[in-house]
């Protein structure tokens, strides 16, 4: 079992759950944050879907960033109950290129969407009367298909080379789902140009819209502390600490997992760390955005009453 000859068309996972009474109550509280994020996020879309006053481009593409939570956590958590309930291990060669393509889609997408909601604020912040010509419905389509579009087809690329490549090691993934930094190892060949690839990527989709958020509310910040009255400046403080907040859990350990030297990886930090991104922050998003978001509290109450309406 531990070494594969060039024939074969899957993987091992070696998961991050225990076959323990540990590894049980762990795998409990995942499938509890599945469930949770299913459910949230959904609520998300369906809300700003039926309600008119949510069509603006801030809601939009909070709405497909909660499309691509559903998607990121879809693609890992059930294979990963999957396998622990059966005791097996495996995952073959299409549901392997499904994870990492669904990995690199959201990857790349939500640092798009991320960046493109920062300048959304900033614009709305720092240039209200603009707001209407700068961010309109097409600016709006564009931000989002731009985001949809170049995420996929990078991770199309990376998915193809990466299922391609020879592999006449184990094949044994030390990790819960297809990661890059987890396959990469077990190629045998010089993957040294690729992982350069792989570095420019993520300069490219994480660490350049990173930037470019922390410029845009560092911008707005500044603007209203000298523009604004004291209101003015608590419910910008408030608007920009709730996108850090998304920010920070998703790229903090997204850029210390694929930013380091592959000499200072280990697998059971770069699996701890992956399930920050791929199943804590899609449950986290929606709460954040909701709890702190008098327009979605206010459009969940007003559906909540008309439920209720109804039934009496």
């Amino acid at each position: 079992m531990e070494e594969w000859n060039q024939t074969t068309t899957g993987f091992f996972l070696l998961g991050i759950l225990p076959p323990t009474k540990t590894g049980l109550l762990f795998f409990l509280l995942v499938v509890l944050i599945f469930l949770i994020t299913l459910l949230g996020n959904s609520t998300m879309i369906l809300l700003i879907w039926m309600n008119d006053h949510l069509h603006t481009p801030m809601y939009i593409l909070l709405s497909q960033l909660s499309l691509m939570d559903l998607m990121n956590i879809c693609s890992t958590v059930p294979k990963m109950a999957a396998n622990f309930l059966s005791g097996s291990k495996s995952i073959s060669l299409v549901g392997c290129g499904f994870q990492s393509f669904c990995f690199f889609l959201t990857a790349g997408g939500e640092g798009m969407l991320l960046v493109s909601m920062a300048i959304d604020r900033y614009v709305a912040i720092c240039r209200p009367l603009h707001y209407p010509i700068l961010m309109n419905k097409r600016m709006c389509l564009l931000m989002i298909s731009g985001s949809w579009v170049s995420s996929s087809i990078n991770s199309m690329v990376h998915t193809v080379y990466v299922l391609c490549m020879p592999y006449c090691k184990s094949r044994i993934i030390n990790h819960f789902f297809c990661d890059i930094s987890a396959i990469l190892p077990l190629a045998c060949m010089d993957t040294w140009a690729y992982e350069c690839i792989v570095l420019f990527n993520t300069n490219l989709f994480l660490l350049v819209p990173f930037l470019g958020i922390m410029a845009s509310y560092g911008r707005v910040l500044y603007a209203v502390h000298h523009t604004h009255s004291s209101q003015g400046r608590k419910k910008a403080f408030t608007t920009c600490s709730t996108h850090l907040t998304v920010v920070s859990f998703y790229y903090a350990p997204f850029v210390y997992t694929y930013l380091r030297p592959p000499s200072l990886h280990s697998p059971e930090e770069d699996k701890n760390l992956a399930v920050f991104y791929t199943i804590l922050t899609p449950m986290l998003n929606p709460i954040i955005y909701s709890l702190r978001n008098q327009e979605v509290l206010g459009a969940l109450q007003r559906v909540f009453g008309r439920l209720l309406s109804q039934k009496e």
